[in-house]
């Protein structure tokens, strides 16, 4: 392996690697205590905005007229009920809802007939332990450094020592991804990997986000020689786009280290292929998940109403842009015009800027949680996608490569199904996928990923090296099929 760091880097390296093989070898599992036993100041964001909530799993088979209310963002369901809508299932016929106790009680007299007889199962009891359990151990608010970034070449910060640390002082470490990791920390990991593989990996920093962090793209390409004369087929893979989808951001990665691994083994492999990976598509939300709100969903932009922050980043593209029912405050608020979100058009002028460097052949959008597998187009059902055979052939391709990996089962179906849009058309509008799709990408995909809701997007961090190794076994089954289609 190549090693390009710095001096300075090295001797960091060599300072602290000790310390950490000590404290993580042989500690799989890390045992959490209950967050209530423990002093606020050590605690790693405020959990009592959690303590009243559960989440529900509402059935909803046979019953439109309850599927609509729950669904529905209009002024009774926010007057008269509160809740948040976790995820749905069209295929299963449930919802899930973080809801508290007395809004629960409500909920249930609203639907008290026996034709529309409102039948749930509590899936998180204790939410706020269980937001609590998904941040590493030790984390503390102090740690928390709201609005900085690290920049490159600086080795100075208690989170970069927490990167250098979990590779060993060697990029091919899984002890990274025992555990979710902020933004310093991921942008730290990312300059190391950049410096370790200058010669494969490029880090471009295409935008500013509302609050300033830096909007990054991981390129990787492998340059051959042989390759120069034959056109590229450039595949982009994002994670990310909802704050609190922790999952898909640590995916990934753990993709870009896995094909990192594999060019070692195989130098020339990746010769015809450029590979875009954003991890962090909401950065500002990402952060604000690990100071703040653990389940924040949306960016942090100022919106039309000034206590109102933040846009769905995936409502905000210009491809059957529609505006929202939502209301500014709400987690599906499209803003007010297309590309309105900060970061969807940072990512927009970037593929306008650079659309001879990038002949886009594949995306790949990581979300959570739900285990499907979805295909254009979200915005309608009733609008078939080109060449849909042969996408659903491929998505099923997907499929049984992550379940020969870890056995897991992902579902298939139209992304339209998934968001709802035959009762709500508003809810599939102005999505990524279908954007990437329609515009740039002649495959796309949106991967929604574990669990299939006994934790939902509070996966715990064991499992994200078997998801990692689950969804970087479907892209490489993608990137055969793109090789040689």
């Amino acid at each position: 392996m190549m090693n390009n760091l710095s001096p300075q880097a090295n001797q960091f390296m060599d300072k602290v690697v000790s310390q950490f093989q000590a404290s993580f070898h042989n500690n799989e599992e890390v045992e959490f205590e209950h967050y209530s036993t423990i002093p606020d100041d050590e605690l790693p964001i405020e959990l009592l905005q959690y303590t009243d909530d559960v989440v529900a799993r509402v059935n909803f088979t046979g019953n439109d007229h309850l599927r609509r209310f729950l669904l529905s963002k209009g002024d009774e369901r926010r007057q008269e009920i509160q809740f948040k809508v976790w995820s749905r299932s069209h295929t299963q016929n449930f919802i899930d809802l973080q809801i508290n106790e007395d809004n629960l009680i409500k909920l249930v007299e609203k639907f008290t007939s026996p034709e529309y007889e409102l039948k749930y199962d509590i899936i998180i009891e204790d939410l706020a332990q269980k937001v609590f359990e998904t941040y590493p151990k030790g984390y503390k608010k102090r740690d928390n450094i709201k609005g900085k970034n690290i920049g490159k070449n600086s080795y100075q910060h208690e989170a970069t020592a927490e990167v250098v640390n979990s590779m060993e002082a060697d990029v091919f470490s899984e002890l990274f991804f025992r555990e979710y990791r902020p933004l310093e920390t991921i942008n730290a990991w990312l300059d190391i990997i950049e410096q370790t593989f200058p010669e494969i990996v490029t880090l471009e920093d295409i935008g500013q986000t509302f609050e300033h962090r830096s909007y990054k793209v991981v390129h990787f390409s492998v340059k051959d020689d042989e390759a120069e004369h034959q056109p590229k087929k450039t595949i982009v893979i994002t994670g990310g786009v909802h704050a609190r989808e922790w999952i898909s951001v640590s995916s990934v990665l753990y993709t870009i280290y896995s094909m990192l691994n594999y060019y070692q083994e195989n130098p020339t492999i990746f010769a015809n292929l450029d590979f875009l990976f954003i991890p962090v598509s909401n950065p500002d939300g990402y952060e604000y998940t690990w100071n703040t709100d653990r389940l924040w969903r949306k960016n942090r932009q100022q919106t039309i109403l000034p206590r109102c922050f933040g846009i769905d980043i995936d409502h905000s593209y210009d491809y059957h842009w529609t505006y929202s029912s939502d209301w500014a405050c709400g987690e599906d608020y499209s803003g007010e015009e297309p590309f309105e979100a900060i970061e969807s058009k940072i990512w927009n002028d970037y593929l306008n800027a650079t659309n001879d460097d990038h002949k886009i052949y594949g995306y790949i959008d990581l979300h959570s949680y739900s285990q499907e597998i979805l295909y254009p187009y979200a915005y309608s059902c009733n609008e078939n996608p080109r060449d849909e055979e042969n996408l659903i052939e491929l998505a099923y391709g997907v499929a049984k490569s992550i379940r020969l990996q870890t056995g897991k089962t992902y579902n298939v179906l139209p992304a339209c199904q998934d968001k709802d849009s035959d009762l709500l058309p508003d809810l599939g509008s102005g999505s990524a996928l279908d954007f990437m799709y329609h515009n740039k990408a002649f495959w796309a995909y949106q991967l929604k990923l574990r669990d299939s809701g006994s934790h939902g997007f509070l996966l715990p961090g064991k499992y994200i090296i078997p998801v990692g190794k689950e969804i970087y076994a479907g892209i490489r089954y993608f990137c055969n099929f793109v090789l040689n289609e």
